[in-house]
């Protein structure tokens, strides 16, 4: 990373610098605040304390600009540079439940919203048996583990385990999120194909899931459904970055006609239906769906 942007680092630094303090938050916070979010969903403690760390993290860079956060409903000033949306802990309802979570990061070098066209980096942290990072930026996708080291800056130390990360090209996983009953007819019909061909995973964190992908290839999807034709997850906060992420390993994203870095934002927390994985399988997804 020595070679590359300073401020896209200094912005990974920060998140892996917050990574052990929100692990140790979470046991403590595991109810509902009592409040919603922007997009109308019931926010967790262990959401906005993740929320707050970041942004003092994040704002205190110089070359950031703006903090965007999935919790907040406008950004936050910090200047002048970067944007950098984050969901500060996506897969919060598994908090109960004690599955795995983690926090997306996507660096944008324009006001947003923005396409993702403007990403230059993303990525995201997964809290799971052990702490990793996924980082992809110009010079592509590494994975890293993110440990304590009280003899490091921040307390933390990020040690790279795989560089030129791409997907596997014999894929082998898939997950599927939305109740199947809301799933619209073709995109039905293209799950029962790819249940027959790969092994489900899915544990009801988008990270988690889309980590599975990353790992052993294959077809993550939070579909349009018939109730929401723009799916659940958010485009700037979610779509966006995981999408950033598989296309620069090789892979493939969709919101069901075309790359999910070509949607064309109307607000900042508007939501996209999301496909991503191995370039065949989301091909077909489209062949599939083109009608629907």
């Amino acid at each position: 990373m020595a070679d590359g942007d300073p401020v896209v680092e200094a912005v990974f630094d920060a998140v892996a610098a917050t990574a052990p303090a929100i692990r140790d938050a979470l046991p403590g916070r595991r109810v509902a605040d009592g409040a919603e979010n922007p997009s109308g969903e019931t926010v967790l403690a262990g959401d906005l304390y993740a929320d707050e760390l970041l942004a003092d993290a994040l704002t205190a860079i110089d070359g950031v600009g703006a903090y965007v956060s999935e919790e907040r409903p406008e950004a936050t000033d910090a200047g002048e540079g970067y944007s950098v949306a984050i969901d500060p802990l996506d897969g919060s309802s598994n908090l109960r439940s004690n599955n795995a979570m983690g926090t997306v990061v996507g660096v944008y070098d324009a006001p947003l919203p923005a396409t993702g066209r403007d990403l230059v980096a993303a990525g995201y942290t997964l809290y799971g048996p052990i702490t990793t990072m996924i980082v992809a930026d110009a010079s592509g996708v590494r994975e890293e583990v993110v440990e304590r080291d009280p003899d490091a800056d921040g307390g933390v130390s990020r040690s790279v385990v795989a560089e030129d990360l791409t997907l596997p090209d014999d894929p082998t996983v898939y997950g599927f999120g939305g109740r199947v009953p809301d799933w619209t007819d073709p995109f039905r019909a293209y799950a029962r194909e790819v249940e027959s061909e790969l092994k489900l995973r899915y544990g009801g964190s988008m990270v988690g899931d889309v980590n599975q992908v990353v790992t052993y290839g294959g077809v993550f999807a939070y579909p349009a459904l018939t109730d929401a034709p723009e799916g659940k997850l958010r485009l700037s906060f979610e779509g966006n970055p995981i999408a950033y992420v598989i296309e620069r390993m090789g892979g493939a994203s969709s919101d069901g006609s075309g790359s999910i870095l070509d949607v064309e934002p109307t607000g900042l927390h508007d939501r996209v239906p999301v496909y991503v994985g191995n370039e065949a399988l989301i091909e077909r997804l489209e062949d599939a769906v083109a009608d629907d």
